[in-house]
């Protein structure tokens, strides 16, 4: 007898991550190629269980409540195989996990029960939940599928305010400003984003700050 279908909690894509080795050319390619709002960015200095370096986070609105994100890793030189493919599949087994991780997958759901739901179906299986982490603004589970990809179902713990929206835009305009000045460290990314605070209290909006599609 086939069995009931699972009720369906997924809303679409919460964002799709990946790593950048050349910052500047992302923010200028999505920010002011193609127009999507920068959003959200974390500024960490080091990050989970292994030797980790410095890394920025940062997020771009492509509509529809979605974004498309990208991990660059201050003073990180992943061994290259060759020029051909994308800026992770080019490379080979010396690769670090946590440059492999930050390619993934982030699905969104409404509540932390439907996040407890698919936490329980994915405990029960073959693939259980690997780990389980407040960060920020959301509350993640995490495993990979049957083909090694990283798998993220998240649920938002609060809304993202307009101000942290401008604070992203402050931390994306400062990556951008140190990658053309040839000093990408997380030292000189939290300096040069002082100054553009300091810049914005007295010109009050040096910034563009398009509306959010959101």
């Amino acid at each position: 007898m086939p069995t009931a279908p699972l009720p369906h909690l997924a809303r679409g894509v919460d964002h799709a991550a990946f790593p950048t080795l050349d910052p500047a050319g992302t923010i200028r390619f999505y920010r002011d190629v193609l127009g999507f709002p920068v959003v959200h960015s974390i500024c960490a200095a080091g990050w989970g269980p292994e030797k980790h370096p410095d890394f920025v986070h940062f997020f771009f609105d492509i509509g529809n409540d979605d974004r498309i994100a990208f991990f660059h890793y201050f003073g990180f030189e992943p061994p290259m195989v060759s020029a051909r493919g994308d800026a992770f599949a080019r490379f080979n087994d010396e690769m670090p996990s946590f440059y492999i991780a930050s390619r993934h997958l982030a699905i969104h759901v409404e509540s932390a029960e439907h996040l407890n739901e698919y936490q329980h179906r994915l405990d029960l299986s073959d693939w259980p939940t690997e780990l389980r982490v407040q960060h920020e603004t959301i509350e993640s589970i995490y495993t990979h599928d049957p083909n090694g990809y990283l798998l993220e179902i998240t649920r938002a713990l609060r809304p993202v305010t307009p101000q942290e929206d401008h604070d992203a835009a402050l931390s994306v305009q400062a990556l951008l400003d140190i990658a053309d000045a040839g000093d990408l460290t997380l030292d000189a990314l939290l300096r040069r984003k002082a100054e553009l605070i300091v810049a914005h209290a007295e010109d009050r909006d040096p910034l563009p700050t398009p509306e959010r599609v959101r």
